[in-house]
């Protein structure tokens, strides 16, 4: 639908100004706010038409707006701010994020101009739009808010400024400070909104997890082992698990300290862990039941290493493929199944031979299935340790084993472990 016609129509039925409507408007879609919401929404800003306005913004604590809000006045105590660059229609806006807090709660916002918002600064934003965002509200502040900076400090049951953990991150988190090291990091070359784009990629761990990250503007601090304060920061979810993400106006800069990688992952039981909807960096524990098909021997696509079926890759057709091995496992530890999907070096571990041993073995069967149905002796009925990353989709639970060990306790000594704890 066409922004300039629709924003015509609207502001004729309303009987308000034209550029006004279409700068709303815009503003709205922009952040991704669906046509026919932003068009209602502005209904409600501008009251349904006539005389050229709606009624004044009521006057809220922040713990009283909601969605139903057209515009509001609000007074608090700014959180976080972060900065960040989007694209529409071709053209970059910078906008500012973070969160505003009273003594009734906090809400996100998104300020359109530059508002000099800094964190700890007590404001009253006045005719701060409101909009829904993933089913919360969230202020607008854009060219019809009037925001000022207070004299007074206002006090707030929540934490002011971006300082945190990495396991206290979550997605849509915005304005974010860590202390972090580096544990894997790479340079690649993706096809990004200005055409070939270089990028780092990796993965940050600080004392209580690991994380992803992407940094879009590559920094020579970023090196394996090396202990980073990384100011400003904004966190996605990719794969059901928060991801850190670096804009061009992220900080980086060396500490005088080593940050302590946290050595052991978090250990959940595989129904809570697939309710969480996924998680980077866990550990799972219970008793592989089968080695499902497509495991054993394999033929990947060269070009984007997907698994391949009688040389046919589902988005580039007919390929050369290029042979590897894998192993898809279920894990059952009586509160949920996950599928454990081990790599080449992993599945090589427990076959205890090489992909050309593995090659060789199915060309003497004149039969592939005979590696997929040897790895399967060796592990299914067994109780394995499992750590890395969970991905849960309409399609299952799925975890990409990092780490892939037997349970070598006697069950007597992990029995004797749990009365020692249970006994305090």
């Amino acid at each position: 639908m066409d922004i300039d016609q629709t924003a015509e129509e609207l502001a004729s039925d309303l009987g308000v100004d034209k550029q006004e409507v279409s700068d709303d408007l815009r503003k709205l879609v922009e952040y991704d706010v669906p046509m026919d919401e932003a068009v209602q929404s502005l209904r409600r800003k501008y009251g349904g038409g006539g005389g050229g306005g709606g009624s004044a913004p009521s006057t809220k604590e922040i713990g009283a707006v909601s969605t139903d809000d057209a515009s509001v006045t609000v007074t608090g105590r700014v959180l976080t701010v972060g900065k960040r660059t989007i694209r529409y229609q071709g053209d970059d806006f910078t906008i500012f994020e973070g969160e505003l807090a009273d003594d009734t709660g906090r809400i996100s916002y998104t300020a359109w101009n530059d508002f000099g918002l800094a964190v700890g600064d007590t404001i009253r934003a006045g005719n701060a739009g409101v909009r829904e965002w993933e089913g919360n509200p969230e202020l607008n502040l854009g060219d019809s808010t009037d925001v000022e900076t207070l004299d007074e400090e206002l006090d707030v049951p929540y934490e002011v400024g971006g300082d945190r953990s990495l396991a206290d991150l979550s997605p849509g988190d915005r304005g974010r400070t860590l202390e972090v090291t580096v544990v894997e990091v790479e340079e690649r070359t993706i096809d990004g909104r200005d055409g070939e784009t270089d990028i780092l990629s990796g993965v940050f761990a600080d004392e209580s997890a690991r994380l992803p990250f992407t940094d879009w503007n590559p920094r020579e601090e970023i090196v394996e082992g090396a202990s980073l304060r990384v100011e400003d920061v904004y966190v996605r979810e990719f794969r059901g698990v928060p991801s850190v993400n670096l804009s061009e106006f992220t900080v980086v800069g060396e500490l005088d300290r080593e940050v302590e990688e946290r050595a052991t992952a978090r250990r959940l039981d595989v129904g809570e862990a697939v309710r969480g909807g996924g998680a980077f960096d866990v550990e799972l524990v219970g008793s592989l039941l089968d080695v499902r098909d497509g495991s054993g021997l394999v033929q990947r696509c060269p070009e984007c290493n997907r698994v391949i079926q009688n040389g046919q890759c589902r988005s580039h057709g007919e390929v050369e493929g290029v042979d590897d091995l894998r192993t898809k496992a279920i894990l059952d530890d009586g509160t949920g199944t996950v599928t454990v999907v081990l790599d080449r070096e992993l599945t090589e571990r427990v076959y205890d031979g090489t992909l050309e041993d593995a090659l060789d073995h199915a060309r003497d069967a004149m039969d592939k299935e005979v590696v997929a149905e040897t790895v399967a002796d060796r592990i299914v009925g067994q109780e394995y340790r499992v750590r890395g990353s969970l991905s849960v989709d309409d399609y299952g639970a799925n975890l990409d084993a990092e780490e892939f060990d037997r349970v070598q306790e006697a069950a007597e000594d992990r029995a004797d472990a749990l009365l020692a704890e249970v006994d305090g």
